[in-house]
């Protein structure tokens, strides 16, 4: 089925991935079919549908953590700044520092202090070279709005933060490799509604710098944070619009159904 893909009024961003024709599989159960959508540079794109629809499948295909799960494989194309993601020569290690990803539940390394965590990715590629290592705290920190909180106790255990503290903690060390884009799955299912404005606080913030995806379950959540909103359903993108015209005026009746609550 053909995608919508409406352009907002003004003039849109450049884009900075693209995907084409991107299919997925987990053995021989196919998760993703034939996608095709743009992703526009520092803007926020929101990924929404009903559980099992193939929204977290989606993201980790665009930084090729897919192909990390057993028996999971993909196909298609995707492109970062033009260049294919899955072509010859390109590492997947630093595909992944470029293409950051933040996960449902917050996951700082348990060993490792407030300072360590930020610093775990670039140490991981071993990328560090002649930075300064409380500069990148600092700057990772401040920029996960974060660092006025944790300044003084940074020699303390990232597991000793509040599950809001945390999540900022993994935002910052995707932030401290200084991605080009963030993929985050969920990133505020865990938390409490104190803690999940905050994080939407941060992605208005974010977005100057970064592009940004998001995959939530949380429609006004999506309503709030995102410039592009794009409806999945059983393994398809259904619709891919400006957010306030997906959720003003859908041009598909399924998509119409599921943010109405018929149905997801």
């Amino acid at each position: 089925m053909a995608v919508s893909m409406v352009r907002p009024s003004a003039e849109p961003a450049p884009i900075k991935m693209s995907v084409r024709g991107l299919e997925a599989w987990f053995g021989k159960h196919q998760v993703l079919k034939g996608i095709d959508v743009d992703l526009h540079e520092r803007q926020v794109t929101a990924i929404i549908g009903p559980s099992g629809c193939g929204k977290s499948t989606f993201i980790r295909c665009l930084n090729r953590m897919h192909e990390l799960v057993p028996g999971a494989t993909s196909k298609g194309k995707v492109t970062l700044d033009d260049v294919d993601v899955y072509g010859p020569g390109v590492d997947p290690v630093l595909l992944r520092r470029r293409v950051g990803m933040v996960f449902q539940k917050p996951n700082p390394f348990p060993s490792m202090s407030i300072k360590e965590n930020v610093l775990a990715g670039l140490k991981l590629t071993r990328r560090m070279g002649g930075l300064r290592p409380m500069e990148v705290v600092e700057r990772a920190l401040r920029q996960a709005a974060l660092w006025d909180e944790v300044k003084d106790m940074l020699d303390k255990p990232g597991t000793s933060l509040s599950g809001g503290q945390q999540q900022r903690l993994c935002i910052a060390r995707t932030l401290a490799v200084e991605p080009q884009v963030i993929l985050m799955d969920e990133p505020c299912s865990a938390l409490d509604p104190i803690a999940t404005a905050r994080i939407e606080d941060l992605l208005h913030s974010l977005k100057a710098d970064y592009t940004i995806v998001i995959v939530t379950h949380n429609l006004q959540q999506a309503t709030r944070v995102s410039d592009w909103t794009g409806f999945f359903l059983t393994g398809e993108l259904v619709e891919y619009a400006a957010t306030d015209r997906l959720f003003t005026s859908p041009r598909d009746r399924r998509t119409e159904d599921y943010i109405t609550g018929k149905f997801g």
